[in-house]
């Protein structure tokens, strides 16, 4: 598969969500669109074991994404149980994609695996829409 356009990034912004920042549309986002590629410093796996965050995205069991730089736009989608994007690795590249239409002021938002979730959210709790249904409006904003 060749490289994927992502939107521009007119298309999304980043602002508080109910997980602290989110990434959001800016306008309609048809079922299909490539949104944003994961970007970041590539680490082996040693390198990785050293580090303390949670912006690390596996491209290969060698190879792993560190996207907690702040230019990492990508890093602002939280994750969703029921999500309305997911992430595709081409080339050795992420890219999120839209699974669904994504409407103008909903969030962006992927399912992190399941070994994410047991580790960091599972702990805490999850707080997507389909988790706090009555937070649902609220996630609009």
């Amino acid at each position: 598969m060749k490289i994927p356009k992502t939107l521009e990034t007119k298309d999304y912004k980043v602002k508080k969500g109910l997980n602290g920042l989110g990434l959001f549309a800016e306008n309609v986002i048809p079922k299909k669109s490539w949104i944003i590629e994961y970007i970041g410093e590539r680490k082996t796996a040693k390198q990785v074991a050293l580090l303390e965050t949670q912006y690390l995205f596996e491209v290969t069991k060698k190879i792993t994404i560190d996207g907690s730089p702040r230019y990492n736009t990508a890093r602002y989608i939280n994750y969703a149980c029921e999500p309305n994007a997911e992430a595709w690795n081409v080339d050795d590249r992420i890219f999120i994609r839209a699974i669904k239409d994504i409407e103008k002021g909903e969030e962006i938002t992927y399912n992190y695996g399941k070994e994410f979730f047991d580790r960091f959210i599972k702990p805490k709790g999850c707080h997507c829409r389909k988790c706090m249904p009555k937070t649902k409006k609220l996630q609009k904003k």
